[in-house]
């Protein structure tokens, strides 16, 4: 049975309003022909109208039905099977009557299948089939009108909504845990608020001076504007003076040198502190409330780590690692040092280290914070984080923790089964076509019941190499396959602008890097120039929010062009379900055409087909071929797509042309069209 997770050890995800398949395989002895619905129990207890299941692959017994979730909390749902006596006489009739064998006997026999289904029906729809029963029993009609009969519509719809149900088999309940919208869906937006107003004196009479909450609360309507969803501030705590860092992580740090923001602690403060250069606590609730009211939410790292200068260090240092020489052991991923940084032990004092993270997470979410970045969740205990992310998700569901873990696929994939609402992932280094799909088939697949990916085109400490030499084409390439491939993608500052140089050939760091130093950019000079890719940020953004298709995880297609360094993908929303859907189904609700776009082509409440240009330096051609079953077509089918970045439509059908100069556009972003839109 699906979803489950770790055995039905922890619950299956899903988010307000997000349709989901649960599948079962059902069967017994025999040629019986059987039934099954899902049944979800709401989080007050009450159960909903069940959805009934249809077969996925006919002859395999795998059944599957569609539902969809109301509100945010715990829900659960079980499967309820039995032998479907009626549908078993359906098949045998339309077999037999027609050949004229044993026609009385099997009209008798439906005569009393439909008399007992009577019975249970409510009063009002009891005649119906009441008056079936009567007429399958009078041989005085001809077979004929008594078989259409049986097939009338309304007896249909009875049938399937208050289905005649022997040996009722029932499942244990499984759980399934409802978050709101952000938790699937979200643009997200990484800056440092120093860099936002620090000032240099070129005279050099003074040192340079650091942005403040209430200078970075000027890029916030820009940022709203891109259509971002989410601010993401690193670290904005005291930083502490011993070990450092100076520019591009040198350990030598100057008089003015504003060291790493993932050095947390000094005597001005730990984790639950304001750098003081940033301005105070009501500077913060400031830029908190001023981002609200842009439609900002705002997320806030958590970095369970150090500075040597933390008050931790001196008020509990048996919460650290000492050393054969007495000294406290500083962070390592060798060959990297982290010499002003001591991680954290949890193996000492479990208890006192997990009451104070949750002191700290919870002093922030009074002060507005309702999503967390966790950075390195994997160098910490996996229980330390189940328990933590329980005991918040109960006083308040709403608060969300993305985890950063580039780490090893079975952690990654463990901190999202135990709580984690969104991952990062390996996205940045997926670049070839045969990668991409290989790990979104991964990603959308039996993975995306627990682990909900985030795709961030950049960090702060990844600069990947097709960014570094493939220019502004690579950028717009990367930022078009996040914004379609997955419903939450993120930027880090600067990307816009196409910054792109390492500290040195072959690495992943950025030359001065905005960790080590303030790094304040000229915004609206580099508009006025064309040197950034912001107004192609601001449409993908746009039509994410447009289109519900992009909202969503599971329904990815790959298409076939012909040439490998092309990729084609579609994403779909609103899939009609067959039998069960409408007024039996389970809280699905049609949902409604995007307002101003066409009425869909057939099968889909929204398409979204996309074909990308992977080779950012040179012109590609291709002849794709489309599996127009994905996209809810018949297979001679002939329609219009329009592209959404240049406006131009083209008539398409199963195999199509494409060429793209990635210089000029490097992707397709087609919505379907009939010729009568």
């Amino acid at each position: 049975m699906e979803p489950q997770v770790g055995c039905g050890r922890w619950p299956a995800k899903a988010v307000v309003g997000e349709t989901f398949e649960v599948a079962a395989t059902v069967f017994r002895e025999g040629h019986e022909t059987l039934g099954a619905e899902v049944v979800l129990r709401a989080p007050d207890g009450t159960t909903r109208p069940p959805r009934r299941m249809t077969e996925v692959t006919p002859g395999l017994d795998r059944l599957a039905a569609p539902v969809t979730p109301t509100e945010t909390g715990l829900w659960h749902f079980r499967i309820e099977a039995w032998g479907d006596p009626i549908a078993h006489w359906r098949h045998d009739a339309e077999i037999k009557v027609p050949r004229g064998q044993d026609v009385e006997l099997m009209l008798a026999e439906g005569a009393l299948l439909f008399g007992r289904a009577a019975e249970g029906l409510p009063a009002v729809h009891r005649p119906t089939l009441a008056r079936l029963a009567a007429l399958l029993a009078d041989s005085t009609v001809p077979v004929d009108e008594r078989m259409e009969a049986a097939r009338h519509p309304d007896v249909v719809d009875l049938e399937l909504r208050y289905p005649l149900r022997d040996l009722v088999t029932t499942s244990e309940w499984h759980p399934l845990t409802v978050h709101r919208e952000r938790a699937l869906f979200g643009s997200w937006y990484e800056f440092f608020p120093r860099s936002e107003g620090a000032s240099h004196d070129p005279m050099g009479r003074r040192g340079p001076m650091s942005g403040t909450f209430r200078t970075a609360m000027k890029r916030l309507p820009a940022i709203a504007e891109m259509g971002f969803d989410v601010v993401y501030l690193p670290p904005i705590h005291p930083i502490g003076r011993t070990f450092r860092k100076g520019p591009n992580n040198t350990l030598e740090a100057g008089p003015y040198d504003p060291g790493s923001p993932w050095a947390i602690g000094s005597e001005e403060g730990g984790h639950d502190a304001v750098h003081p250069d940033l301005g105070t606590l009501e500077d913060f609730d400031a830029f908190v409330a001023y981002a609200a009211d842009h439609g900002l939410e705002i997320a806030l790292d958590l970095a369970l780590q150090c500075s040597p200068d933390h008050p931790w260090v001196t008020a509990h240092p048996e919460w650290f690692t000492t050393r054969a020489d007495g000294t406290i052991a500083y962070a390592e991923n060798p060959p990297k040092k982290y010499q002003d940084i001591y991680p954290l032990n949890f193996d000492n004092d479990p208890e006192g280290i997990y009451r104070e993270v949750l002191r700290v997470v919870r002093h922030w979410m009074d002060h507005g914070v309702r999503i967390f970045r966790v950075d390195n969740p994997h160098t910490k205990p996996v229980p330390f984080w189940e328990r933590l992310l329980a005991e918040v998700a109960e006083t308040d569901p709403d608060v969300l923790f993305l985890a950063e873990a580039f780490t090893r696929p079975a952690m990654m994939h463990t901190l999202g089964k135990i709580g984690f609402h969104q991952s990062y992932t390996y996205f940045t280094w997926k670049n070839s076509r045969e990668e991409l799909e290989e790990y979104f088939r991964e990603l959308t697949g039996d993975a995306a019941k627990y682990m909900r990916p985030n795709l961030f085109v950049n960090t702060p400490d990844i600069l990947n190499e097709y960014l570094v030499h493939g220019g502004r084409a690579a950028f717009e390439i990367r930022a078009v396959l996040a914004a379609l491939l997955s419903p939450t993608w993120g930027v880090y500052s600067g990307y816009e602008l196409i910054e792109n140089t390492p500290v040195r050939p072959g690495s992943e760091e950025y030359r001065d890097s905005e960790k080590y130093q303030f790094r304040p950019r000229d915004w609206e000079g580099a508009e006025r120039e064309g040197r950034s890719i912001a107004p192609l940020i601001t449409r993908l953004n746009a039509f994410r929010r447009a289109h519900p298709a992009l909202q969503e995880l599971r329904d990815l297609t790959f298409h076939d062009p012909d040439q490998p360094e092309l990729i084609a993908f579609s994403r779909t929303h609103g899939r009609g379900h067959g039998p069960g859907t409408g007024a039996a189904g389970n809280d699905v609700a049609a949902v409604p055409a995007v307002p101003g776009e066409p009425v869909p082509l057939s099968g889909f409440d929204d398409v979204v087909l996309a074909v990308v240009n992977l080779n950012p330096h040179q012109v590609r051609e291709a002849t794709v071929h489309l599996d127009l079953g994905a996209l809810g077509l018949p297979d001679d089918a002939s329609f219009l797509v329009q592209d959404e970045l240049s406006g131009e439509t083209y008539r398409w059908g199963r195999s199509n042309y494409v060429r793209l100069d990635p210089h000029v556009q490097p992707a397709h972003i087609f919505t379907l069209r009939s010729d009568d839109s």
